[in-house]
This record gives C-alpha cells, structure tokens and sequence, in this order.
C-alpha cells in the first residue's frame, strides 16, 4: 500500500491518487480494532465452552 503511493509519486506528487491513500489509511487505522474486537467476542464465546 505505501508502494502503490510511492510509485505514484516518483512521477509526480500529483500523479498520487490520494483518494486511494485516504481509503488505504482508515483500512489501517480500522483493522486492529476490528480484530481486538473479534478476537474479543471469539473468546467469549469460547470461554462459554471451557
């Protein structure tokens, strides 16, 4: 993902689709919640066996 960024600008800062970028970095800042909290319900459910 950086390097899809990188290339972009290499041309050019402009040539960069920073529309991608935006939609690149909220795919990172959401993950590690995302998977905390499903990591989170699986043991619930899982401690609901044990």
């Amino acid at each position: 993902s950086g390097a899809i960024m990188g290339a972009g600008a290499v041309k050019r800062v402009s040539a960069v689709r920073w529309g991608i970028g935006k939609r690149i970095v909220w795919a990172w800042v959401i993950t590690i919640p995302a998977s905390a909290a499903i990591g989170y319900v699986c043991t619930l459910i899982i401690y609901q066996f044990v």
